[in-house]
């Protein structure tokens, strides 16, 4: 074989491997970008439920002598989920526990709060309360939904980062794994019902 001819077969495999390492490297970025986005919509939704929590809140508050301290544990339990914030980046486990943590306080005050508006039927009755209640529960369900989209966004990004040989290409640009949501502590045990 000629010299030539062993220089454009090397100069070939290098190119085919650069190209293959940016190919690879666009669509892990890619990706992330996704996980970044699923996130900046899980963050929405939860802003949407901070955000209808004060006029619940002053709804109850103007419609019956409440309970002080139901509304109190609601309006902290929404300061501490408001001031918890994580860069979707980074999105580490223990940020995401953090956010977790903070965001099931601020589920478990809202449902102390309903439990409680149940022995106040004026309050039940009282249009702004009843729309404000349908808001908030579409809107569980909207975070529901995208934390599922979340968790589908980042598991096609950790199996993407994962896999050999993109793996090595992860490791040398240093893409990270991103945390998923989980359920709840205690969400496997059945609520119980007594009548």
């Amino acid at each position: 074989m000629k010299k030539g001819t062993i220089w454009i077969i090397v100069i070939a495999i290098i190119g085919i491997l650069v190209l293959w390492f940016v190919r690879l490297n666009n669509k892990m970025v890619e990706a992330e970008e996704q996980a970044v986005q699923a996130w900046a919509q899980v963050e929405n939704v939860y802003q949407r439920r901070a955000d209808l929590i004060p006029n619940l809140v002053n709804t109850v508050k103007g419609a019956v002598d409440f309970e002080k301290s139901t509304l109190e544990a609601v309006i902290e339990a929404r300061s501490k989920a408001t001031s918890v914030t994580i860069d979707p980046t980074n999105l580490t486990e223990e940020s995401m526990v953090a956010f977790q943590n903070a965001q099931d306080n601020l589920s478990q005050s809202l449902g102390r709060l309903m439990v409680v508006v149940e022995r106040y039927p004026e309050l039940k009755a009282n249009q702004n309360f009843l729309e404000l209640q349908a808001q908030l529960e579409g809107t569980e369900n909207r975070i529901a939904v995208e934390r599922r989209t979340f968790n589908q966004v980042v598991q096609a990004y950790n199996v993407l980062i994962r896999k050999f040989p993109n793996s090595i290409v992860a490791g040398f640009r240093n893409f990270q794994p991103k945390a998923y949501f989980k359920a709840m502590e205690g969400a496997e045990t059945p609520p119980e019902v007594n009548f």
